[in-house]
């Protein structure tokens, strides 16, 4: 069994042992809080612990097996998050989520100020932004004081349901890299003296593999998900990392581009590299190493457009079968390459990567009364197309080259999306024939930690390409113009989008 706690969703996977294919799946999907500008929660009993076991119940049913046929479990979720539970496992207050969270900034230069921002680099292999949990985690102890003292254990989404399942508190050592500035990467430990201005190592949890097992299901866990006492539970991973093995990233030069909520571009190195826009990481599998960075709002900004340009539309056609992201597809029919001389930003959110500012905003620019729903549709598109041409350019500054680009989310099931990022970034796209995303990688995860699966490298043989997207020179050329006044225009807006966070910060509230 797989399952993935998400942004938007939680989904899960019964996958048989023999050949990798998908005996039943289950998909719950979820909504997320924002009670302040830059605040971005999850209520982590309803969301990542309930959510989980209804999906296990689910699946077990549907498939028509025991619990007891399960051979063992693997759990993936959106990261780096911060939940503090008490002794009994109890959740403190709602999980603060990851980048698209932005509450922290304070903190990060604080830690910089008195840690250095070099010698966090050094040790962490990273600079700090809104991903790294370990902000967050100073945001609680300065912010609320009485949950920090009260708290046993400090746990990411995964984590948590892992605690719930085994009552081990555990965390992988891929997921460990986010935790900057706690985290020393080459060692593959907590890092004292960052853990001394923030919180006791003993507040941490485990670092294991991500196949390794972590614990085995209790009995009061049994009873609320159907799985069998002591079924084994691996460690398993942030979502992003889950999927890349559920897609077959496997090698030196591999790049995932996950199209989600969010955005995740993985790498895969056979050093761990220090550079200074991205994160580099301990990988998943023994002995390689990832380069990772991500832009904080892709498939979201879809959900926007989705949610504020005639919904009443779209509701009527779900209510005949239609469904929403098909239809607004469609609407590229009616906006050429280019959106009409239409550019967006797509920082609705902030940004991470290949910049971290988490007062970066959304614009639309070039807005003239002859636009139209579709023009605003495609410039939100081809904003994500532009913004991970950003993202790779800025890796080949640092020497870093991928040599294939497997991407997989939500986001493949809009085949023209696609081929805009493919001509935008200059890139042949390959898409896996199983799109199910983290769950499947969780799955096997847990296929290689009970020892049905030698290694993740075997993993191979269950996973197949459907197809292939190659870029199309003449759109590239045409987009290369509209690329440069994309990147202009953050340059020469980036002052007035710390004005307007001021502003609306100072609106909270009111």
């Amino acid at each position: 069994m797989g399952v993935d706690i998400g942004t938007y969703s939680s989904k899960g996977v019964l996958v048989n042992d023999t050949d990798g294919a998908v005996s039943a799946e289950h998909v719950i999907e979820h909504d997320l809080s924002m009670p302040k500008s830059g605040w971005v929660e999850h209520d982590a009993d309803t969301i990542w612990w309930g959510e989980f076991a209804a999906i296990s119940r689910d699946l077990i049913e549907k498939s028509g097996i025991s619990g007891s046929d399960i051979r063992g479990v693997g759990v993936s979720g959106i990261g780096n998050c911060v939940l503090p539970i008490d002794e009994d496992g109890n959740a403190l207050r709602p999980g603060i989520l990851y980048g698209i969270d932005t509450r922290a900034s304070d903190e990060i230069k604080e830690l910089e100020k008195t840690l250095g921002r070099e010698s966090i680099y050094k040790i962490s292999a990273t600079h700090l932004s809104s991903s790294a949990a370990g902000p967050k985690i100073f945001w609680i102890k300065r912010h609320e004081p009485e949950i920090f003292a009260k708290a046993r254990w400090f746990l990411n989404s995964h984590s948590y349901v892992i605690y719930k399942l085994t009552g081990k508190a555990t965390v992988d050592i891929y997921t460990a890299g986010g935790y900057a500035p706690l985290i020393d990467m080459a060692q593959r430990k907590w890092h004292p003296p960052a853990s001394d201005l923030v919180v006791p190592i003993e507040k941490l949890p485990k670092i294991l593999p991500s196949c390794a097992i972590a614990g085995r299901v209790t009995k009061a866990a049994a009873q609320m998900t159907g799985l069998a006492e002591g079924t084994p539970v691996v460690t398993g991973a942030i979502d992003a990392g889950a999927e890349a093995i559920g897609a077959g990233v496997q090698h030196s030069g591999d790049m995932m581009i996950m199209l989600g909520s969010s955005n995740s571009l993985i790498l895969i190195t056979d050093k761990l590299k220090h550079t200074q826009n991205f994160w580099g990481l301990n990988w998943i599998q023994p002995g390689q190493y990832a380069v990772v960075g991500g832009m904080s709002t892709v498939g979201s900004l879809t959900r926007w457009f989705r949610d504020h340009f005639s919904p009443l539309e779209l509701s009527l056609q779900a209510q005949n079968g239609i469904d929403a992201y098909t239809s607004l597809t469609k609407l590229l029919d009616n906006s050429p390459p280019g959106a009409n001389g239409l550019v967006a930003l797509p920082y609705f959110e902030g940004e991470r990567t290949p910049f971290y500012d988490p007062d970066a905003k959304g614009i639309l620019a070039g807005l003239n009364l002859k636009h139209t729903r579709a023009d605003v549709y495609r410039a939100l598109l081809e904003s994500v197309g532009y913004g991970i041409r950003h993202n790779l350019e800025s890796m080949a500054e640092e020497g870093l080259t991928p040599q294939r680009f497997i991407v997989i989310g939500g986001g493949t099931r809009n085949i023209e999306w696609l081929q805009i990022i493919s001509d935008i970034a200059g890139i042949s796209l390959q898409v896996p024939e199983k799109q199910i995303g983290a769950a499947y990688g969780d799955a096997i995860m847990a296929a290689v930690g009970t020892g049905i699966l030698e290694d993740l490298r075997h993993s191979t043989k269950w996973i197949t390409f459907a197809k292939q997207v190659t870029p199309r020179s003449a759109y590239t050329a045409h987009y290369d113009a509209l690329y440069n006044i994309y990147r202009d225009l953050y340059k020469y807006t980036a002052p007035l989008m710390r004005d307007l966070s001021k502003i609306q910060h100072t609106g909270d509230g009111k």
